[in-house]
């Protein structure tokens, strides 16, 4: 596991130090550049959590793009059309996100229908539902969506004894404090419970496990709940960075997010993977842009490039340290 993640952080810190020495001299090095790649990408990564886990597990949740379009729809809808409270629509949101994912983990379990089949079929299910609500983009007023979005704590250095704000202007939302909090809260549950301890050991071997006596079905239902629960929150997340729903948002998502898990250090056979990975695989994702950005002269079309690359490469490089173990333990 240590391996994969050292390769991430490794590759990430030589593209940066590459950004710093082509584009230094622009701002690549301030901090507002660094605290931006959190802000623009804290939907992937809270989402990204919840992945890590379906994926350690052996499994794969294709819906987690649907499931947060369809909270924002939740949000935009109930409170531009039906003038509810944004919490109550929130509740809402996660009552159907939470069961949704629950309702596809019985299924994978019980009816041993495959992850890929399960996750489609709710992927469709819930674009269907933004599809029934509205087709066109509502957008979100209200003094709570407002507060949440426009919350902000700004970087602060001291200038003859007074705090200012450094220049140029840095700060960090309530969408990076949001991602931040499930990194933890993923980390804890992976390293310190036993439910995180089931998790690895279903992904590891899932028969051995069963021989074990491990709750098997429990461990894999909890797990796509939990990422239900993550869709949500990205959902959100996604609401207040955008302040508006749309049914055909974050199409393709899904796939930003597995490859945030997999250049993370996260197997696509499941038993390994970490938050810390994955918190790095947001961050090497997002650098592509920021150097796209900062070049001026690439289409963003070489972004979709460079992260197929990226994802191709890591994979390659688990099957090396796939291939390897294998040998070592023979």
């Amino acid at each position: 596991m240590y391996i994969m993640i050292y390769a991430t952080v490794g590759i990430f810190l030589a593209i940066y130090a590459a950004g710093a020495v082509a584009y230094g001299d622009r701002g690549f090095l301030t901090l507002r550049t660094f605290v931006n790649m959190f802000i623009d990408n804290a939907y992937y990564g809270i989402s990204a959590v919840g992945m890590t886990m379906v994926l350690i597990t052996g499994g794969i949740d294709l819906s987690v793009g649907a499931v947060a379009s369809l909270t924002g729809m939740f949000l935009a809808y109930g409170t531009a059309i039906l003038h509810l409270h944004p919490a109550v629509c929130i509740a809402a949101a996660l009552v159907m996100g939470v069961g949704l994912g629950l309702l596809m983990g019985w299924v994978i379990e019980y009816l041993n229908v495959p992850p890929f089949i399960t996750t489609l079929t709710g992927m469709f299910l819930a674009r269907g539902v933004c599809s029934l609500i509205s087709r066109e983009s509502i957008n979100i007023q209200h003094s709570m969506i407002d507060a949440l979005a426009g919350w902000k704590i700004y970087f602060m250095h001291s200038v003859n004894g007074k705090w200012v704000r450094i220049r140029p202007i840095a700060f960090i939302n309530f969408n990076v404090i949001l991602f931040l909090v499930m990194i933890i809260i993923g980390t804890y549950i992976l390293q310190r419970t036993r439910f995180g301890r089931n998790i690895y050991a279903v992904g590891g071997n899932e028969q051995s496990a069963r021989l074990m006596g491990l709750p098997v079905a429990r461990t894999k239902i909890l797990v796509y709940g939990f990422n239900g629960l993550c869709s949500v929150l990205a959902g959100i997340s996604y609401a207040l960075y955008v302040k508006s729903g749309w049914n055909l948002s974050l199409q393709g998502a899904e796939l930003d997010v597995i490859t945030c898990a997999v250049i993370g250090g996260t197997l696509l056979t499941g038993g390994v993977g970490s938050m810390i990975g994955t918190l790095f695989g947001v961050l090497l994702k997002s650098i592509i842009p920021a150097l796209i950005t900062f070049n001026g002269h690439l289409l963003s079309w070489w972004g979709k490039i460079a992260t197929g690359a990226l994802l191709l490469l890591f994979i390659c490089i688990q099957r090396v340290v796939v291939s390897y173990s294998g040998r070592k333990r023979a």
